[in-house]
C-alpha cells in the first residue's frame, strides 16, 4: 500500500485556500439599513478607533470622547439612509465628516466652559515652547511642533472654533487642503483662507510667549 496516499502537500493546496472576504462598509450598510443589527455593530467596532483619534484631538477628558463616539454613531445610524458611495466620497470620508462636525459643534458649545487656558500651562511647559521659538528657524516649524504635543490643546483652546478645527486636521490629524475640502465640503479656496487666518491667531497666542 502506498504510504503516500492520503497526505496533503500544503505547497499545491495553498494557492486554492482563500482567507475569508472581509465585508466592505457599503455592504455592511446596505445591511444595517436593512435591519441588520449586527452589521452596525460591525460598522462600530471598525471605525470606534478612528472617531476615538479624531475627538481626542480636540478633547481631553475620556468623558468628553466617549460622549463624542456616541452621539457619531447615533448620527451615523439615523442617517444611513441618506449615505451613498455613489455621490463621491466613501463611507470611512463620511462618517470622518459627521465626526469632525460633531467636534466642532461641540468646541463651539465649550467655548463657555472651555478644557484649556493659558493659566493652565505649566512653568516647565512655558520653558518648552520658548525654547521651541527661540531654536526653530521658521515660525511654521514652531506651529507644527506645539500642535504635535499635549500642550497644543491648551494653546488651541484660545483659538475660536473655526481655527481650532483647521489647524487640528492639517497638523495633528496630517490631511491636506484637498482632504479637507472634501470631508468638510468645502471649496479649497475656502480652506485655504480658513488656515492663513487661523495660523495668524495661533502666531498671536505664541507670540505671548516671546
Amino acid at each position: 500500500m502506498d504510504e503516500t496516499v492520503g497526505n496533503v502537500d500544503l505547497a499545491t493546496v495553498e494557492p486554492f485556500l482563500q482567507a475569508p472576504i472581509e465585508a466592505t462598509d457599503e455592504s455592511l450598510v446596505e445591511a444595517a439599513r436593512a435591519g441588520d443589527d449586527s452589521a452596525f455593530e460591525q460598522i462600530f467596532e471598525r471605525h470606534r478607533r478612528r472617531v476615538a483619534r479624531m475627538a481626542g484631538r480636540f478633547f481631553n477628558r475620556p468623558e468628553r470622547v466617549e460622549e463624542i463616539i456616541q452621539e457619531v454613531f447615533t448620527k451615523v445610524y439615523f442617517a444611513l439612509g441618506a449615505y451613498s458611495s455613489e455621490r463621491g466620497p466613501s463611507f470611512a470620508a463620511w462618517l470622518s465628516r459627521v465626526a469632525i462636525n460633531s467636534c466642532y459643534d461641540e468646541l463651539r458649545r465649550a467655548r463657555r466652559r472651555p478644557e484649556g487656558s493659558l493659566s493652565d500651562i505649566t512653568s516647565d511647559e512655558i520653558v518648552w515652547l520658548r525654547s521651541q521659538m527661540k531654536s526653530q528657524s521658521a515660525t511654521r516649524d514652531a506651529e507644527s511642533a506645539v500642535i504635535s504635543r499635549d500642550l497644543a490643546n491648551k494653546l488651541l483652546a484660545r483659538l475660536s472654533a473655526d481655527d481650532r478645527l483647521v489647524l487640528t486636521l492639517l497638523d495633528a490629524e496630517e490631511m491636506s487642503v484637498a482632504e479637507i475640502a472634501v470631508v468638510m465640503g468645502w471649496k479649497v479656496s475656502k480652506v485655504k483662507v480658513r488656515a492663513h487666518r487661523a495660523r495668524q491667531s495661533l502666531r498671536r497666542v505664541l507670540g505671548e510667549f516671546v
